[in-house]
């Protein structure tokens, strides 16, 4: 029996320890971390230089209230993050998790319409499918059915265009007249709505969960860009998966020198050893707010000194350890690795993604696109079996959470080839067991 419960009556081993890579159970049994958890530990486990750093703050204190002290932990991490960010994005507020992030972002655009004259701007466009958060602000802006339907009539749910999946689509990701395609849906939603009632764009720029580690076609983000300018909406960039390294730049916004004005981090800021995300806000939006009797929001553990200790020492290792370029050479070698299993796997259908943010979806017929049946419940068995096999991985359902079947292979961003090579080896493996497993079914 456990008093523990979470989403199902699931149990799994009891954790031991964790190095690196690996994680063992109380049976002596090592894992792989191939997912870095849920795309958290970017760093690896157990970090020698992030646990003395956290051993010297909690020597010092272990918790200040915002309202009562400022603390150095926290001042050092917001400059330090500020120097990362596109110039202009200089303020900092932080928050524990990535759906606080995010609430966090789109109640900085609304205090800001309303400080600057704006406030018939209210509407927060985001795509569909997309995932930024469980709370039911987050949710509002998620396009995830199969998490928003039993919530719905709780919630007021905003405005979605398409995501970009050109995959799907049968259109050329490479063809900036395929970018222009999707972004144009943006515009002509902000016109639908009514332009002075949008008050920001959300999006990630590498999809995550919902998507599978969907890249933009090419001319997709600049011109959102153009978009968000010409109406005066604000871009909200969800950098909770994708920043701290995981793409192989600090954010990934760099790939495409976009100009967001709101960026929310958190994920592998954390890394997984403390609750840690960030808002980083263009300066020109927080000081009105201010001047209008400040920001009405806030969370009792924002900018905990332990938790920031451990965030700066996690920056310290991604940018010593050089791991951004790291991400970017291996994610290249990984992508390269699993296009090599769809060539032997046909169930696999669509590679994709940047560093080391990557997926492979599951389809029972390749061209024409058609996922597997959805009773199969691909996504979880594909797993489970993997996990057997001492390798971790995480999956989704890329059509709206109902049917559709991605694998996300994202491991640390420490990753050397030999652990490309363990975590391909029990790919393979598992892709065998899988498809004999369910051939019958699709004879």
């Amino acid at each position: 029996m456990s008093n523990l419960f979470y989403q199902g009556r699931g149990r799994k081993p009891v954790l031991d320890q964790a190095r690196g890579l690996y994680m063992w159970d109380t049976d002596g049994k090592r894992y792989l971390d191939g997912s870095s958890g849920a795309m958290v530990c970017n760093i690896g486990h157990s970090d020698p230089d992030v646990l003395a750093a956290m051993r010297r703050q909690m020597e010092k204190s272990t918790f200040g209230y915002r309202l009562h002290f400022e603390t150095e932990a926290s001042e050092k991490l917001a400059a330090r993050l500020a120097g990362l960010m596109p110039e202009h994005l200089t303020r900092v507020f932080f928050v524990s998790g990535g759906s606080e992030a995010v609430e966090s972002g789109m109640k900085m655009a609304r205090q800001h319409a309303l400080a600057t004259g704006q406030g018939s701007r209210w509407k927060v466009i985001s795509r569909q499918p997309s995932y930024h958060g469980c709370t039911l602000g987050a949710l509002a802006v998620t396009g995830y059915a199969a998490l928003t339907d039993p919530f719905e009539p709780m919630m007021r749910m905003m405005p979605r265009v398409p995501a970009p999946r050109a995959y799907l689509d049968g259109l050329d990701p490479d063809d900036e007249a395929t970018g222009h395609h999707y972004a144009d849906m943006l515009e002509q939603r902000i016109l639908e709505e009514g332009p002075e009632t949008v008050l920001a764009f959300i999006l990630e720029p590498v999809g995550g969960a919902s998507t599978g580690a969907l890249v933009p076609p090419k001319g997709y983000m600049e011109r959102i860009r153009e978009i968000c300018d010409r109406h005066g909406v604000l871009l909200i960039l969800d950098e909770v998966m994708t920043g701290a390294g995981r793409t192989g730049t600090f954010l990934g916004a760099e790939h495409w020198d976009l100009r967001p004005d709101i960026v929310v981090m958190s994920k592998g800021l954390g890394a997984g050893y403390v609750p840690l995300g960030a808002m980083i806000v263009d300066e020109r939006l927080v000081e009105p707010v201010l001047d209008a009797g400040g920001f009405a929001h806030g969370f009792t553990y924002a900018g905990n000194p332990l938790a920031c200790a451990a965030g700066l020492a996690v920056v310290d290792v991604i940018e010593n350890k050089g791991l951004c370029a790291n991400a970017a050479t291996m994610g290249g070698t990984l992508i390269a690795r699993l296009h090599g299993l769809m060539q032997k796997h046909e169930i696999i259908g669509d590679v994709r993604g940047k560093g080391l943010l990557t997926a492979f979806e599951f389809m029972s017929d390749r061209d024409a696109k058609t996922p597997l049946p959805r009773e199969l419940n691909a996504y979880q068995r594909f797993v489970d079996i993997a996990y057997q096999r001492g390798l971790i991985v995480y999956s989704r359902r890329t059509h709206d959470g109902y049917s559709g079947d991605h694998i996300l292979v994202c491991p640390p961003l420490i990753a050397t080839e030999d652990h490309l090579d363990e975590i391909i080896d029990g790919l393979d493996a598992s892709l065998d067991q899988f498809a004999a497993e369910i051939a019958p079914q699709l004879a």
